[in-house]
C-alpha cells in the first residue's frame, strides 16, 4: 500500500472519529438540556376553540374575523408549519418566523364551520382531542375525526380524557385519566396520538415530568413564541377569541419573535400558600442583545402592573409586589431589540392548599 493510500486511510478514520464525537456532543447536549444563542425567528402558535358560537365569546371566533387572521398571515408571507415539519425540525433555527394552527376540544362548530375552510386552503393544524365528550351534544364523532385525521395536513392530538381541572386531581387521579384516555383513542384511531396539550394550560412539575415521557411535545396556553430553547413539554400558545382576536391585537400577536432564554425559575407552576408568591428568575444569553429594553407586566393581587425587576449579570429577578390570587397567576415580559418585539410569558397555577 503505498504511502498516499495510507495517507487518505488515515485522514478518513480522522475524519469519521471527529464526527462521531460531535454527534456524542450534541446527543448529549439535547439530554443534558444544554443550550446556546440561535437567533431563531421561532414559530408562533396560535389556539382556537369554537367557531360562529357566538354565546362563548372566550372561546369563540367568528369565521369571518378567522378569515382574516388566516389572509393577514399569508399577506405578511408567513408559511404555516406543518405539524409533522414542527416535530422534525425543532431543534433547527428558523430562518423566517412560522406558523403553528391548533384547534382544542373538538367542538361541532369547528367540524361544521372551519374545517370546510381547512380543508379547501389545506393549511395544516393540530386537533386536539379529550375523549370523553367525544360524540355528545356540541362536539364531534370519533367518525368525524377520523375523516378529519385522513387528511395529510392535520395531527391529532392528545388533550386527556376528562379536560377537567386536572391539577387538582391526585397524581394517580391524573395518570388514571391519561391512560384512559390511551385506551379509547387505540381502540377508535388505533393509537395514541404523541402530541399533548394541557387542558386550561394548567399543569405541575408533577404533570410535566409525567407528559415528558409519554409524549414529544406539550403545548400549554402562557403566551410566547417558540424557539429551539424552549422546554418542549411546557411550549406556549397565544389563545384568540373574540375579545384578544381583533385585528390590531392580532397583528402585534402575529409580529412578535422569541425572547430566548437559558433557564427559568421556579419549576413548579402550582403554587401554594408557602411559595406564593414565587421567587422568579429568568437566565438569558450573553449574545441577547438589548436585554436592559425589557419590561414585564404582572397580575398579582389580580391587578396588572408594571413589574419590579432587577438585574444580576445576565438574569433577570421579579419581585412580585403580594401574592397571586386563584385561580391563575401572569407574567409576561417583551423585549424591544431594534425594532422585533420579543415575548415570553408564565402561567402560574394558585391552590388553596
Amino acid at each position: 500500500m503505498s504511502v498516499k493510500y495510507i495517507f487518505l486511510f488515515a485522514a478518513s478514520i480522522i475524519k469519521l472519529f471527529i464526527i462521531s464525537f460531535l454527534l456524542l456532543v450534541n446527543s448529549k447536549a439535547e439530554e443534558n438540556n444544554i443550550k446556546r444563542y440561535s437567533g431563531d425567528e421561532g414559530v408562533l402558535s396560535i389556539m382556537y376553540h369554537r367557531f360562529n358560537e357566538n354565546k362563548y365569546p372566550s372561546t369563540n371566533i367568528k369565521m369571518d374575523v378567522f378569515k382574516k387572521h388566516i389572509q393577514l398571515i399569508k399577506n405578511l408571507n408567513y408559511e404555516f408549519i406543518h405539524p409533522k415539519n414542527f416535530e422534525n425540525n425543532f431543534n433547527t433555527p428558523k430562518k423566517q418566523k412560522k406558523i403553528l394552527l391548533t384547534v382544542d376540544d373538538g367542538f361541532q362548530s369547528f367540524y361544521e364551520e372551519a374545517w370546510p375552510y381547512l380543508k379547501k386552503n389545506k393549511i395544516p393544524f393540530i386537533l386536539f382531542v379529550s375523549t370523553e365528550p367525544v360524540g355528545n351534544k356540541g362536539y364531534m364523532s370519533w367518525s368525524q375525526i377520523k375523516e378529519i385525521e385522513n387528511e395529510d395536513f392535520v395531527i391529532i392530538g392528545h388533550h386527556s380524557h376528562s379536560h377537567e381541572y386536572l391539577i387538582n386531581k391526585s397524581n394517580e387521579d391524573f395518570v388514571k385519566d391519561m391512560e384512559t384516555a390511551n385506551k379509547i383513542f387505540i381502540e377508535n384511531l388505533g393509537y395514541i396520538p404523541n402530541l399533548f396539550s394541557y387542558p386550561f394550560g394548567e399543569y405541575s412539575e408533577y404533570m410535566r415530568k409525567y407528559v415528558s415521557k409519554k409524549f414529544n411535545y406539550a403545548f400549554g396556553q402562557h403566551s410566547g413564541v417558540i424557539d429551539i430553547n424552549k422546554e418542549k413539554f411546557q411550549l406556549p400558545r397565544f389563545p384568540i377569541n373574540e375579545n384578544y382576536g381583533e385585528m390590531k391585537r392580532f397583528t402585534s400577536i402575529i409580529k412578535t419573535y422569541p425572547l430566548e432564554y437559558k433557564k427559568l425559575l421556579p419549576l413548579e407552576k402550582k403554587l401554594s400558600n408557602s411559595d406564593n408568591p414565587p421567587i422568579f428568575s429568568v437566565e438569558f444569553f450573553e449574545d441577547q442583545k438589548n436585554i436592559e429594553n425589557i419590561n414585564c407586566y404582572s397580575n398579582e393581587g389580580d391587578k396588572w402592573e408594571n413589574s419590579k425587576i432587577t438585574f444580576s449579570n445576565k438574569t433577570l429577578n421579579v419581585k412580585f409586589r403580594e401574592p397571586f390570587l386563584p385561580r391563575r397567576g401572569r407574567i409576561n415580559c417583551s423585549l424591544n431589540d431594534n425594532g422585533k418585539w420579543r415575548w415570553f410569558g408564565t402561567q402560574f397555577i394558585i391552590s388553596n392548599d
